[in-house]
């Protein structure tokens, strides 16, 4: 794999056994890298994880060449006025990272957050500080995986949501090292981020070079939607078919800041047949 090689894989499930499920999956998708949960995706409960299957996933991974990245509980947010959500919310990122470690992640993708309510920002960006260091520090110290922040969609007082808001998100932990960045395209489109329009993906990516430097991203979540552009809703659509299009993918695959940046899809499919597909277009895109 070269430097410049952006290798295109999936979101894949686990359930049954992570080397068990997992496997297979890789294999039936033509996957060069996969992302997992490590715990339930709308839950806040913390599983041990067994031994044997993250031996057997991780040496499967190693002897495919095959990047591994885990995405954290969807319900993770340190912004939240909530303290019980902030406390678990931390508890969930340090299990992730844990289980990272044992299965050799590279990553693990989380989801920005939001302040909820009106007036909360100051004290949401404050929460993400003292919640992220310790947990940023400890992950240098175990050379564990990187915690990788993810723009949301927008709306419902987004701590981060268009690209340029990574600014004062990463200012919030003194740009911290082990901070890197996920880039959901679905997402930014969602934002208002028009990657439709011609140069409109390669004019987002600069801006996120812009803000966060180039060395910062760590992952592409490459998904198209069934909304419009600016709409905050993230509901995502096979490549190619949805309001994106491919020509914007096509820019994505180009674009220096990807290159040598795993790109997971994360798009509706049967079994791995969607997910196949998708990642046979963008192989197809990519130069």
């Amino acid at each position: 794999m070269t430097a410049q090689h952006r290798p295109v894989g999936t979101h894949t499930p686990t359930s049954g056994g992570l080397a068990k499920a997992a496997l297979p999956y890789v294999d039936a998708a033509g996957a060069e890298v996969v992302q997992v949960y490590v715990s339930n995706s709308r839950g806040w409960a913390l599983p041990p994880g067994d031994p044997v299957q993250d031996a057997l996933f991780r040496e499967g991974c190693a002897e495919r060449g095959v990047p591994v990245f885990i995405h954290a509980s969807l319900l993770v947010n340190l912004g939240s006025p909530t303290a019980a959500t902030v406390e678990r919310s931390a508890a969930t990122l340090a299990h992730a990272l844990r289980r990272g470690t044992a299965i050799g992640a590279r990553g693990v993708v989380f989801h920005a957050g939001s302040a909820v309510d009106a007036g909360y920002a100051d004290a949401a960006m404050r929460q993400v500080r003292e919640a992220l260091l310790p947990l940023l520090d400890a992950a240098g110290d175990a050379g564990g995986p990187m915690l990788l922040v993810e723009p949301s969609a927008g709306g419902g007082r987004s701590l981060a949501s268009r690209v340029e808001q990574l600014g004062p998100y990463l200012d919030a932990v003194d740009g911290h090292p082990m901070l890197g960045v996920c880039f959901d395209t679905c997402h930014a489109w969602a934002a208002g981020h028009d990657l439709a329009a011609e140069g409109g993906m390669t004019a987002t990516l600069d801006t996120l070079v812009a803000t966060v430097g180039a060395d910062r991203l760590r992952l592409v979540h490459a998904n198209d939607s069934k909304d419009l552009c600016g709409s905050t809703r993230d509901r995502h659509e096979n490549i190619g078919k949805g309001t994106i299009g491919e020509p914007a993918f096509a820019e994505l695959m180009r674009h220096p800041a990807t290159a040598g940046v795993p790109v997971v899809v994360e798009t509706p499919t049967e079994k791995h047949v969607g997910h196949a597909a998708d990642v046979a277009t963008l192989t197809r895109l990519r130069p």
